[in-house]
């Protein structure tokens, strides 16, 4: 009863810890159904096939999703054969895929939108009007594009535009030609589909069919049912990794900051509540009782808080992962699955924390001696403990420590050191606040100090002397502005640094970018007089799990952009981490396996760093092209022995300077970067303005005696309100100070390490809107918490005599 009564009776001091865990359960709750949820559903264009076979994947790597290697050509063929002699299949269906856009239309990098006819048998659409295509310049397109059979239409590919007559209509995405047009325009065959008679179990037939593929060259995996998602193309997949490193993050940060926050809350509740302790051992109770006391009132906040949290978070996920599906963070058809035990576990987990956050607290409240009822002072002249002392210079030299480290760490782990600089020094400067705040509060206030006036001195002097009410307001703003900003500087620096890396890597005066399609054809490239200097983007197969690798195919061009020669017939470039991951070295034989399915032996003649070109695989332009006839060129760039031509006329390109390439090439990117960044810097600030204003909520209303009496005392209420909302401002402008404290020292080491690892001049770039933004928002929340109340105690007071509490 006395946890409950407490509770009741002191709402505000517990308002903050149990909005906190309201939040940080919800965002929790949502984060494991969104990572635990299968994903999107059967692909459109492939759901009418009741059994699907694939190519066996190669090895994915670093969290990137490659499409596996296609088998090769009679492989495939072979395989349909067995596939299509099988009781029950009543089609073997062979799919091919290639670029083809209409213009005007978008497409994403690595979209294949063109197929055979054939494999329009297993969409779960159909045609709708005219006819297959039976002639090779015939096409069957999508509806919604509106137009009729018996048009002419452009289509575009791979080798440039072509004029096509729409012989029929679909009810679904995709471009359809025959199947000899679509063999001279694809690579080799990923899939094959099997379309059964109505009387078959497909069940059955799978099982048939995985007895087929154990015993074919080429292997394979078979779905069927609900597995036949796994055949959604692969970007999907990377998009699905992106987002659930998203919400990782997203639940990684809600944990630490409700821990931060209840923390902080209860050490500051149980400060305030000393005399009540010292009151309840003064009547006999013993320090096991006042700990109890404590941690069941964290046990009945964390309860109530985790259950509304759970169920928040049970009702938002599925509104939260359309918000991440319109963001591009989740790809398209994205649904969540139910999980009743994952709002259970973040039940458990929250109330978890709120009594790991509360133990502290409570074993200092059991401390707390009997004559601490007698106190009347609220002078915090209390040393800080050695414990604390100890954490708190363990803690910030923790965080130097990764400070340096990230100064001559390698790429890979400088983000991470970086957090690990502000996570360490913002624990270390909110424990050692307590110790820090008299002389830093009397460094930075000087010019209140000199300012005439009664005003200006309890400003000064109120601040100085609850040293734990200031560092309550001081050590959450410190946590959003450290994080907040050396998250968004941390951004632009590194943008700014690879912009930059990447057109020092080209000598070029201009380049040629693609404009609202996936890349750059061979006729746009001849056109405008660059087509040696064009790099056609491609995927290879190589290694003993044959892995993925990006590979370009180059003219001679290659060697006046990048100072290298061009690779030649039978030789192959390959990076510095490919080359060490293999085991190729110079002079060596690699296999390698090509979009069409068909392998070559290339010797190793070169091993390139890894910053100097994009690729992993650096090929002969013709041999790609030989490969893979739907390969795209990602830009092409024009140097002095060029010369200039006009572009303007070029359909779907653009021409400019390196740097803008670099950063226009990485745009998708980056907005989801930024998208992740908001959300984080969002997250922070909301739990921020919760810590804020819980702490001068509970503080405003505990000094409900002092405001009374200096009322009585001859101030106005206007001078008492100033007063409020003069320690508020200046407890945000220090924690202010002591943020930038924390993000300076991570910027500066990252810095130095981006110019050691890329090579090129690095400026720290602090998002000073963000700086702004940041102590601006605590700042206001800040005002109404504090100021606010204090109006209301002050309006309502009697003006009779003073009554203590």
């Amino acid at each position: 009863m006395i946890s409950l009564a407490t509770v009741r009776d002191r709402w505000s001091s517990f308002l903050g810890t149990f909005v906190a865990l309201v939040l940080g359960v919800a965002v929790v709750t949502m984060s494991g159904l969104i990572l635990l949820s299968r994903g999107t559903d059967v692909p459109e264009r492939l759901a009418g096939a009741a059994v699907l076979v694939r190519a066996p994947l190669g090895d994915q790597i670093g969290g990137q999703y490659a499409e596996p290697p296609p088998w090769k050509p009679e492989e495939a063929r072979e395989l349909r054969r067995e596939l299509a002699r099988l009781p029950g299949v009543r089609s073997a269906v062979a799919d091919r895929s290639f670029y083809a856009q209409l213009p005007g239309t978008e497409q994403r990098k690595g979209e294949r939108q063109g197929h055979g006819w054939s494999s329009a048998a297993l969409a779960s659409y159909g045609l709708q009007a005219g006819k297959p295509p039976t002639k090779s310049d015939e096409v069957v397109l999508d509806q919604a594009y509106g137009h009729r059979p018996g048009e002419r239409v452009t289509l575009l590919t791979a080798d440039g535009p072509h004029r096509f007559t729409v012989s029929g209509t679909m009810d679904g995405p995709g471009y359809y030609v025959t199947d000899a047009r679509a063999a001279s325009l694809s690579g080799g065959v990923r899939v094959i589909g099997l379309t059964l008679v109505k009387s078959v179990s497909a069940a059955d037939i799978a099982s048939a069919t995985r007895r087929v593929v154990a015993t074919a060259r080429g292997g394979g995996e078979v779905f069927t049912g609900a597995g036949r998602d796994a055949l959604a193309p692969r970007q999907d997949e990377v998009t699905r990794w992106i987002g659930g490193q998203v919400v990782t993050a997203m639940a990684a940060l809600s944990v630490f900051v409700t821990v931060f926050i209840v923390s902080s809350t209860f050490a500051f509740t149980v400060a305030q509540r000393r005399q009540e302790f010292g009151l309840l051992r003064t009547l006999g109770a013993t320090p096991r009782q006042v700990r109890r006391t404590v941690c069941g009132e964290a046990m009945l906040v964390g309860v109530v808080g985790s259950a509304a949290g759970a169920l928040t978070g049970l009702a938002l996920a599925p509104s939260t992962a359309a918000v991440l599906v319109d963001a591009g963070l989740q790809p398209e058809g994205f649904v969540v699955d139910s999980h009743w035990w994952v709002p259970c576990v973040a039940l458990v987990l929250g109330t978890a924390v709120a009594l790991a956050g509360a133990w502290t607290a409570s074993r200092r409240a059991a401390k707390v001696a009997p004559m601490e009822a007698m106190r009347e002072a609220a002078v915090d002249d209390r040393p800080m403990s050695r414990k604390r002392w100890a954490a708190g210079v363990a803690a910030t030299a923790a965080g130097l420590a990764c400070a340096v480290a990230t100064a001559f760490g390698s790429s890979d782990t400088m983000v991470l050191l970086g957090l690990g600089t502000a996570a360490g020094l913002t624990v270390g400067l909110t424990l050692l606040i307590p110790a820090l705040v008299r002389s830093v509060v009397g460094v930075l206030t000087l010019p209140l100090a000199r300012r005439p006036g009664a005003t200006s001195l309890l400003v000064r002097e109120n601040m100085r002397t609850a040293v734990r009410r200031t560092s309550a307001t001081i050590a959450p703003v410190l946590a959003t502005v450290a994080f907040a900003v050396l998250i968004t500087s941390t951004v632009q620096t590194t943008e700014t640094a690879d912009t930059d890396r990447q057109a020092a890597a080209v000598r070029a005066d201009t380049a040629l970018a693609p404009v609202g399609t996936p890349g750059l054809s061979d006729a746009v490239t001849r056109k405008a007089g660059l087509e040696r200097n064009a790099f056609l983007s491609s995927n290879v197969y190589g290694g003993s799990g044959q892995a993925a690798f990006t590979a370009a195919g180059v003219g001679s061009g290659f060697a006046r952009l990048h100072g290298h020669t061009t690779p030649s017939e039978g030789t192959v470039f390959v990076s510095e981490s490919v080359a060490a991951a293999h085991g190729w070295r110079e002079g060596r034989y690699a296999v390698f396996t090509f979009e069409d399915g068909r392998k070559e032996r290339l010797r190793v003649a070169a091993v390139l760093d890894d910053e100097e070109v994009p690729y992993q695989v650096v090929l002969p332009r013709a041999v790609v092209r030989q490969h893979d006839p739907s390969a795209l060129a990602d830009v092409a760039y024009r140097t002095d022995g060029d010369g200039p031509r006009p572009v303007a006329g070029i359909p779907g390109a653009r021409e400019v300077t390196p740097a803008t390439y670099a950063s226009s090439s990485d745009a998708e990117e980056d907005r989801l970067v930024w998208i992740f960044t908001l959300m984080l810097v969002a997250m922070t600030a909301g739990y921020t303005a919760i810590a804020v204003a819980s702490t001068l909520l509970t503080a405003t209303a505990d000094r409900a005696r002092d405001l009374r009496i200096l009322r009585l005392s001859g101030a106005t209420l206007r001078q008492v309100l100033r007063i409020v909302a003069g320690e508020t401002v200046c407890a945000v402008m220090l924690g202010g100070a002591l943020g930038m404290a924390v993000v300076l020292p991570a910027l500066l080491g990252m810095v130095h390490g981006l110019r050691e690892s890329l090579g090129v001049p690095v400026a720290p770039t602090v998002a000073w809107p963000w700086v702004g933004g940041a102590v601006g928002s605590c700042l206001i929340v800040g005002l109404l918490a504090s100021v606010l109340p204090a109006y209301r105690l002050l309006r309502t007071a009697s003006t009779g005599p003073v009554r203590a509490g």
